[in-house]
C-alpha cells in the first residue's frame, strides 16, 4: 500500500539521515519516479523532505525532525512484542519483560483479542538444549556491559585448542548458525573480531569503561563476511530418498530436485570450515557430495578415520 510505504520512507529517512533515491526505488520495488512522486506527497503533507544535489546528495529530512510516538500501529507493537518476547527465550531481562508488560497495557480493550491472537502467531525459540544456564550467564553479563558501556574480560579457547585472554568492548549479541557470537572490539588485536559464546570462559565485567564506537546496524559487519564470494563453496549434494525431507527442511522444497534415479539433488553454498564437515557428516551415508572434488575427498578421509576409530577401539 502506498501509504505503508510512505511512513517506512520516513522512518528510514529519520533513521539513515540521506538516502539516494535509487537506493529507496531498490528497497520498495518500484520506480524513481515513482520514489519522487512519494516526495512531493509527504512535502504536502508537512514532512520537512530536503532533496540533496551534487555526488553526495540524495533525499533526507530536515534537522531535528522527528516521528512522534503515536505513529506506531498495532501491528507495530504486535511485532515488536513478538520480537522482545523471542529474546527472552535465550535469556530473561526484567527490564525487557516490564516493557512488554508496557506495551500491551496500551492497547485498547476493544483490541486486545486481535492483539494477543497477532503476538501469538509466530514463536521463535532461541534456547539452547544443553546447558542453558551457563549461556544465559554470559549473555547477562555482555549485557550489562553493553548497557553500562564496560569492558569485558574472559579466557577464549579457539577451535585449535589456543587460549589467551582478551579484554573487549562489547558492542553487538548476534545469533548466526544457531549459536551466540559476540561482535567487540578486541584491545589486543587492536580491531573488531567475533567471538563465540560457547568458546567464552570466565566471563567477567571489568573496571574500565569504553565509548562506544559507531557501528551501523544495516551494514551488518558478520553478515558481509558471511556472505562474501570467496568465502562460499558451492556444494552439489545427492541425498538418499529415506532423507529427503531432512534436505527439504534445511535447504527447501523447491531446491531439493529428484534426479530420477530414487535420489535427490540440492545445489547449496557455506563457508567452507569444520562445521561444513560436520553437517555433511551429519547425514550419515544418506548423502553423498558430488561437487566440488576437494570436498568429497575431505569427506571420504574423515570417514575412513571414522572407520579406523571404531575398528581400533573394538580391538582393544
Amino acid at each position: 500500500m502506498k501509504l505503508d510505504r510512505l511512513l517506512a520512507i520516513v522512518v528510514l529517512l529519520v533513521n539513515r539521515g540521506r538516502v539516494q533515491a535509487k537506493d529507496l526505488a531498490d528497497t520498495f520495488e518500484v520506480s524513481i519516479r515513482t520514489i519522487y512522486r512519494d516526495i512531493d506527497t509527504l512535502g504536502q503533507a508537512g514532512i520537512p523532505v530536503v532533496t540533496y544535489q551534487g555526488a553526495s546528495g540524495g533525499i533526507g529530512l530536515a534537522d531535528g525532525y522527528r516521528l512522534d510516538r503515536n505513529v506506531l500501529t498495532d501491528q507495530d507493537l504486535a511485532s515488536i512484542v513478538t520480537a522482545l518476547r523471542s529474546i527472552s527465550t535465550s535469556h530473561s531481562n526484567v527490564a525487557r519483560d516490564l516493557l512488554v508488560e508496557k506495551l500491551s497495557s496500551i492497547v485498547p480493550e476493544a483490541k486486545n483479542e486481535d492483539f494477543q491472537s497477532n503476538t501469538s502467531r509466530f514463536i521463535v525459540d532461541y534456547s539452547t538444549w544443553t546447558h542453558p544456564e551457563a549461556l544465559q550467564i554470559k549473555l547477562q553479563l555482555i549485557e550489562s556491559g553493553m548497557d553500562q558501556s564496560r569492558l569485558i574480560t574472559f579466557t577464549y579457547c579457539s577451535a585449535g585448542g589456543n587460549q589467551t585472554i582478551r579484554t573487549v568492548e562489547p558492542h553487538t549479541l548476534v545469533l548466526k548458525r544457531h549459536s551466540w557470537y559476540l561482535y567487540a572490539f578486541c584491545h589486543e588485536r587492536n580491531q573488531f573480531r567475533m567471538f563465540k559464546l560457547v568458546r567464552m570462559r570466565d566471563v567477567t565485567l571489568a573496571q574500565g569503561y569504553f565509548e562506544r564506537r559507531l557501528i551501523q546496524p544495516h551494514d551488518r559487519p558478520w553478515q558481509q563476511e558471511w556472505v562474501a564470494p570467496d568465502n562460499q563453496a558451492p556444494l552439489t549434494l545427492r541425498f538418499h530418498a529415506r532423507a529427503r525431507h531432512l534436505a527439504e527442511e534445511w535447504f527447501g522444497i523447491e531446491n531439493v530436485i529428484p534426479d530420477g534415479n530414487g535420489y535427490y539433488i540440492s545445489q547449496v553454498a557455506f563457508p567452507e570450515d569444520n562445521w561444513l564437515y560436520g553437517f555433511i557428516l551429519g547425514f550419515g551415508a544418506d548423502v553423498e557430495v558430488l561437487e566440488p572434488e576437494h570436498i568429497r575427498v575431505t569427506i571420504r578421509h574423515m570417514a575412513e578415520q571414522i572407520v579406523q576409530n571404531y575398528t581400533s577401539a573394538s580391538q582393544t
